[in-house]
């Protein structure tokens, strides 16, 4: 991190500092929890607040989970019906507060579905936790 990046307002409204500055090799350090279906390691990324909007749903932001409890059971639920999911393809950006991933998402459904498509995650965070994570992916079909 550049020192350009220190002396920001963070969400709270406090000073961002080293230790809860979030950058690329944060998002990349979530990603590869996530590929490794590492849910105690993908938890510790996520405030105990934290919201998660999937990508399908009944509603237009998709099934909306709310808590740190839901959004692990949401997760859960995501690895046990694609069991091999993986992202690849991956570019994070990340500027105060806020962070942008585009990445390729494949896998197997458990019904033998073949999926591949691209998507991107929008991420808000908080004293260098995810407090909100918004997933998108491309219509396929």
């Amino acid at each position: 991190m550049g020192a350009s990046e220190l002396g920001r307002v963070g969400a709270d409204g406090g000073e961002m500092t080293r230790a809860n500055a979030v950058t690329v090799e944060t998002m990349e350090r979530v990603l590869d929890a996530f590929n490794r279906h590492d849910l105690d390691e993908i938890m510790t990324f996520f405030a105990e607040d934290a919201v998660l909007e999937m990508p399908r749903g009944s509603d237009p932001w998709g099934t909306r989970l709310v808590g740190k409890a839901a959004v692990r059971e949401g997760l859960a639920g995501r690895f046990a019906g694609i069991p091999d999911v993986r992202y690849s393809e991956d570019r994070h950006v990340v500027c105060g507060d806020r962070g942008v991933s585009e990445w390729l998402l494949t896998g197997t459904s458990v019904v033998g579905e073949r999926i591949a498509v691209r998507g991107c995650d929008l991420w808000e965070f908080r004293d260098g936790l995810i407090v909100r994570k918004d997933s998108y992916w491309k219509i396929v079909g």
